[in-house]
């Protein structure tokens, strides 16, 4: 029941791999993706001549946590990730987090879209010589499915509401063959489901690649990212070093999936599954809106495991503007400085977007609530960056004036040295059960899922799993299509 549907329809598979044939494409794998030492030569090789956000075929080698942190030329070396010291955090646990800056598209969700478009494109379900991929999103995820599906020969319809920065519509202008710009802002995720709707009636040639429910985006999380997290973790792991979990919004439910690795892994690891506190859905069955852009709410996701989320955490989104501007504004750093934060973390905040505030302060969170010591790390991802918000830092002080040293000591006293236990819970089973029950109503009632499903989802233990194991086969499946196109 729970299997990505990889049925092969051959004359549309035929019309794929003739697409390919023109467009000189070859689609990496899992494995590679994971590894890229597994790339051929020669595609890494081509790699040297081209930009990092180049609209160029060979780019879909870079959709990795593994590419050499430059923005033309770069190959692959180790995860790029940031620890951040306790002159920061006012934590002892070890906070670290992975970083998305080095992506395609400056954001991880370049990989999601593509685990959830290729699946379809290599059984020839999905025919992108008649067909338009849709994109529905709050920002990064359709930035991220016009980017693949630019690279893999596709017209593409990018959907994201009206209020998200003015940076994803500007890049989004340059590659999306078209954009609809819904209703509202972060919390208006419904205005977009009902936009898809609109489009399915509309009698175009299209499919509707929506991240909240597409299994391929749990996939891609669960292996490739969880592998990243591992492999950070691993390296950093003392004598007596201990994994003591993931902190992730909760998004489209596909990210905090590595959480599920994380667990497979080591074991004691929890998941620690975070949202904004003016719109505390996970919390107390909350709704409002928020400025803590790229993380989506009021509904759970159809691909989040919620049975394995351990702890709930709501972050304020003033903390979050606050902390932006304390990481990027000159008397922010200056401050920051001063109360002994060194200067190569001080040169890296800008690694973190809005999202991975939120990230960074639900860890800090999860460390104080279980008194977490220098031994015990807590893992993070930092989806994207501020080169994606910098609109916003003109109009916060435009908002509130020029950020000075009095702003920096508030921000840096209130919300770091200031972040609590409150708006935070661990879950019991019962807690679980209610946070998953809250899917019907999207799911079964607006989006045609089944009851079955969704017991099947909470009840059966190899939902899941066998989710999971799909990536050997769909791997197999790209090479096959990689030797009928017969580049590779």
């Amino acid at each position: 029941m729970a299997r990505i549907d990889l049925s092969i329809n051959e004359a549309r598979l035929k019309n794929a791999v003739n697409r390919a044939k023109e467009r000189n494409i070859v689609i990496p794998t899992y494995a590679q993706q994971i590894n890229p030492g597994l790339i051929p030569a020669k595609f890494a090789d081509e790699l040297e001549s081209i930009g990092l956000w180049d609209i160029r075929p060979r780019n879909l080698f870079r959709i990795t946590w593994k590419n050499e942190p430059v923005e033309k030329g770069g190959k692959f070396g180790k995860v790029n990730y940031i620890e951040l010291p306790s002159s920061l955090t006012g934590v002892d646990a070890r906070i670290v987090a992975i970083v998305g800056k080095w992506f395609p598209t400056g954001a991880h969700k370049v990989g999601a879209a593509f685990s959830c478009l290729v699946p379809r494109l290599v059984t020839g379900q999905f025919d992108p010589t008649v067909e338009k991929a849709v994109w529905p999103s709050t920002g990064n995820y359709c930035r991220g499915g016009a980017y693949d599906s630019a690279l893999l020969a596709c017209k593409s319809i990018a959907i994201l509401p009206e209020g998200m920065s003015r940076e994803r519509f500007e890049w989004l202008e340059k590659v999306a063959d078209e954009i609809i710009a819904t209703p509202g802002t972060e919390s208006n995720v419904k205005e977009i489901f009902d936009k898809c709707w609109e489009l399915r009636k509309s009698g175009q040639e299209l499919m509707i690649f929506n991240q909240f429910e597409e299994l391929g985006n749990y996939l891609w999380h669960y292996h490739v990212t969880g592998n990243a997290l591992k492999e950070v973790a691993d390296s950093l792991l003392g004598k007596h070093g201990h994994v003591a979990g993931l902190t992730s919004n909760t998004g489209s439910g596909g990210t905090i999936a590595a959480g599920d690795f994380l667990k497979d892994t080591y074991g004691e690891a929890k998941i620690i599954a975070s949202e904004a506190l003016q719109c505390p859905t996970l919390l107390n069955n909350g709704f409002g809106a928020h400025r803590i852009e790229g993380i989506g709410d009021k509904h759970i996701p159809w691909v989040h495991n919620v049975r394995n989320t351990d702890f709930v955490t709501s972050i304020d989104d003033n903390a979050v503007v606050h902390l932006c501007r304390l990481f990027n504004e000159p008397e922010g750093k200056k401050y920051l400085a001063d109360q002994g934060v060194p200067q190569e973390t001080i040169s890296q905040l800008n690694l973190m977007g809005l999202s991975g505030i939120a990230n960074m302060l639900s860890a800090v969170k999860f460390a104080k609530y279980n008194e977490l010591t220098s031994d015990d790390i807590v893992l993070t991802i930092f989806t994207d960056s501020m080169e994606l918000y910098g609109t916003r830092l003109s109009e916060y002080t435009a908002e509130f004036g020029p950020f000075t040293r009095d702003d920096a000591s508030f921000s840096f006293g209130r919300y770091l040295m200031g972040e609590n236990t409150a708006n935070m819970k661990e879950l019991t089973y019962e807690d679980r059960k209610r946070i998953h029950n809250l899917k019907y109503y999207t799911w079964i009632e607006q989006q045609g899922r089944t009851s079955e499903e969704l017991n099947a989802q909470w009840y059966d233990r190899g939902y899941w799993k066998e989710i999971q194991a799909q990536r050997d086969e769909i791997d197999r499946l790209i090479n096959a299509f990689n030797d009928e196109v017969g580049i590779a």
